[in-house]
């Protein structure tokens, strides 16, 4: 896992993982991780810490096992 810095510029958590994970589906596992609900960056002001996980190229279709 690593830490990355981002902001209202990011737009939102589907951007985050599109860049940090290759698959913008997986933005809940962003959120899953970083304690957040809503997939949106825009009410952040200032650079929030978020949790990267490590990608996981079996998750295809962006839904959460369970």
């Amino acid at each position: 896992m690593s830490v990355v810095r981002v902001t209202a510029v990011d737009r939102s958590l589907f951007h985050v993982a599109a860049a940090q994970l290759d698959d913008a589906t997986q933005w809940w596992r962003l959120a899953q991780l970083n304690g957040l609900a809503d997939p949106s960056l825009l009410p952040f002001p200032t650079p929030i810490p978020l949790t990267i996980p490590i990608a996981d190229s079996t998750l295809t279709d962006g839904v959460p096992s369970e």
